[in-house]
């Protein structure tokens, strides 16, 4: 007994071995992750660091050469590029494919730790370092208008509250804050007259730094224990900083006010952004390198309506780009195509043949060879992608000849006066290594391409 006749003679086990290979794919399908094209980003790490004030060349060689040095030394980097403008540097990691994020993060901070004794002790704070990839797009740009509030007041919002959450969601890599900049003082001097008062930048700066340390101004010990002594007195607001005394001279007072401007302002006046005519804040959403796209858009418009209850209520959020909606589009019209196919088979198949029961088979054959190719994509980790599909569809067409062929075949023997179970071995027996040295053929043709890699 052939392994054909197995399945002919025992149909009760062989349907429960079609729905056994079914119910499988069923689950994969709900599960696969979706994108539009297959996962093969490199992953990728970028690390900033910022020296307000300082010049491009200055920044290359004093923040971005000690970082180098160090970062160049993990493993499994096959590139790092960096840049410099005024006053900030970016480097971006890319690691090889087989690299665990989450180990290289670990080996990036080792390393951004190692080298703090190198950078200028003048750095406001450490380098940081985000697992996203810096020459991507956003996924995600989500707008913050008001009509009561100042772009300011807006970006403090987006920074500090809805920013913050969402860089928490799995599959987020990094959350950027754009069309304004942090509340500051910015105090504007006129150098004329510093030159003519006497006073020097680095006697401002010195004023500066001092009213905006909050240090204690001493002591007081008293029976085995000391209190530390703090007056409060912080300069946060431009008013506070206009009295400042930058030098005090035969009684004469000259204060800060008088040599230079003082305002509340922010940190980058050079900074907007508007969303449907109205000035706006916007958050661009980057994902990490291989996380899924559409669920964790799915996952942050999720989060977004819990936020509510933190977020003023005369703030309005909304999201303006959502890159997900175009992979949805293109999945659904290939997915419509690869129905749209199976269709125009049965009808085929039933106007040719004018049976019910023989245009049944490639009406079973095809979704349970579907369903168990894509219970193996899911055990393979490969995600539902144009790719994907297409490869799909082309399987299918393979699928549906081979059926055609040996159905064929069965008919007319079974025109001869055999019965169908022997006919349907007797067709196998016949065309069987015949399709199965075509459909060989056809998968040595698009096995290169499933060897170059990507899910």
């Amino acid at each position: 007994m052939s392994w054909v006749e197995i399945f002919v003679r025992r149909p009760v086990a062989t349907t429960l071995l079609a729905v056994g290979l079914a119910l499988p794919g069923v689950a994969a399908y709900v599960a696969l992750p979706v994108a539009s094209l297959p996962q093969v980003d490199f992953p990728t790490i970028g690390v900033s660091a910022g020296l307000p004030g300082a010049a491009p060349e200055t920044m290359a060689a004093t923040v971005a050469t000690p970082l180098e040095r160090s970062l160049g030394r993990i493993a499994g980097v096959t590139e790092m590029t960096s840049s410099n403008t005024q006053g900030a540097t970016r480097l971006n990691l890319q690691f090889d494919l087989d690299r665990d994020i989450d180990g290289a993060a670990r080996d990036v901070q080792s390393a951004i730790n190692a080298s703090r004794s190198l950078l200028p002790s003048s750095l406001p704070s450490s380098p940081t370092y985000r697992k996203a990839n810096a020459a991507s797009g956003p996924i995600l740009a989500i707008a913050l208008t008001s009509p009561t509030r100042t772009q300011d007041q807006l970006y403090d919002v987006a920074f500090t509250t809805i920013g913050q959450r969402i860089a928490q969601v799995r599959g987020v890599g990094q959350v950027s804050v754009n069309g304004s900049s942090l509340r500051s003082v910015r105090v504007e001097c006129d150098p004329l007259l510093l030159a003519e008062r006497g006073v020097s930048l680095e006697d401002v700066r010195a004023v500066l730094q001092g009213a905006s340390a909050d240090l204690p101004k001493g002591f007081v010990e008293a029976d085995g224990q000391r209190f530390e002594l703090h007056l409060g007195d912080r300069a946060l607001h431009a008013s506070d900083f206009e009295s400042l005394i930058v030098r005090s001279q035969g009684g004469a007072e000259l204060r800060l006010s008088d040599v230079a401007r003082v305002l509340d302002a922010v940190q980058e006046v050079r900074n907007a952004g508007s969303s449907g005519g109205q000035p706006a804040v916007m958050l661009a959403v980057m994902n990490q390198p291989g996380a899924n796209i559409v669920e964790t858009v799915d996952a942050v418009r999720a989060l977004l309506p819990r936020l509510d209850s933190l977020v003023p209520s005369d703030v309005d959020v909304r999201i303006v780009i959502d890159r997900s909606t175009t992979i949805r589009r293109s999945l659904r019209e290939v997915e419509e195509a690869l129905l749209l196919s199976v269709a125009l088979v049965v009808l085929v198949t039933f106007l040719f043949l004018k049976s019910a029961r023989s245009t049944l088979i490639p009406t079973v054959a095809v979704p349970v060879a579907l369903l168990a190719t894509v219970a193996g994509m899911r055990f393979c980790g490969f995600s539902l992608n144009n790719l994907s599909l297409m490869a799909l569809i082309i399987s299918t067409g393979f699928v549906v000849d081979d059926a055609i062929v040996v159905l064929e075949n069965a008919a007319s023997h079974m025109d001869r006066g055999m019965s169908a179970p022997r006919a349907a071995v007797r067709a196998v027996k016949d065309v069987g290594f015949t399709v199965v040295a075509m459909s060989l053929s056809l998968v040595a043709v698009f096995t290169p391409l499933l060897l170059m890699g990507g899910v």
